[in-house]
């Protein structure tokens, strides 16, 4: 397990066009990516409101804008409500299956066209095999790539990151002519149920950004724990995230 004598030092970035609302300008504070953390250390940060992508941990930290909410499920009282439960119930004939957080050119090309369906235009639509792979896995933590298929047909990957208090839904991606299986909601579901299976206590969903559609659907699941003035609290409407 890898030790520090003094916890990572954090950074601010620069301001830099915010990839969620147009118009706004985002910083965010990341730790020093010299000093790697083990998933227990992570674990330690993402109690703070902290993600990863890749190696980079990081969380938004705006001047003018509280948007991004970080978000967690508390698993033994969350309940999935009637389409939750019906999406659930219409995936039951896939298997879910674990693999280690290596490139396969399977998963890469279902990548390749969930983004060019899902995020045309949007920097992620044109990816190549090391930046893909860079961007979902981590070379310290615990991460697992789960497959979701129905009998050998790949329909989506689930990238979890495996921590003592919790899993960690990092991205999820899956094969965009599928929507009636609403693949999205199902790999929420299926991690939920792989926590409470792994006695764990906490699903974090990452960043909730109500007045973006592509990332205000995590407000479905309820009850959800928002991180909100240092403390973890249960979401309650009346608290905003706007600027």
């Amino acid at each position: 397990m890898t030790s520090h004598l003094k916890p990572p030092e954090i950074f601010l970035s620069m301001p830099h066009p915010c990839s969620y609302l147009p118009g706004r300008t985002a910083t965010s504070l990341f730790l020093d990516p010299r000093q790697p953390l083990d998933s227990r250390q992570y674990a330690s940060f993402m109690r703070l409101g902290f993600r990863r992508s890749g190696d980079l941990v990081y969380r938004p930290h705006c001047r003018a804008c509280n948007a991004c909410i970080p978000v967690r499920i508390p698993i033994e009282r969350f309940r999935p409500d009637r389409g939750q439960r019906r999406i659930w119930k219409r995936n039951q004939e896939l298997s879910v299956i674990a693999r280690p957080p290596l490139y396969s050119q399977e998963h890469f090309e279902l990548y390749k066209r969930y983004q060019a369906a899902r995020h045309p235009g949007g920097g992620m639509d044109d990816p190549d095999p090391k930046k893909y792979i860079n961007f979902l896995a981590s070379q310290h933590i615990h991460t697992v790539f789960y497959e979701i298929r129905l009998q050998k047909k790949l329909l989506g990957v689930a990238i979890t990151d495996i921590l003592p208090d919790g899993l960690s839904a990092v991205y999820t991606f899956f094969d965009p002519d599928e929507k009636r299986r609403a693949l999205g909601v199902y790999a929420v579901l299926w991690q939920v149920a792989q926590a409470a299976e792994r006695q764990l206590p906490w699903l974090y969903l990452g960043y909730w950004i109500k007045e973006c559609s592509k990332m205000a659907y995590k407000g479905n699941y309820r009850p959800l724990e928002i991180f909100h003035n240092g403390h973890w609290i249960q979401h309650d409407s009346h608290i905003g995230s706007g600027p």
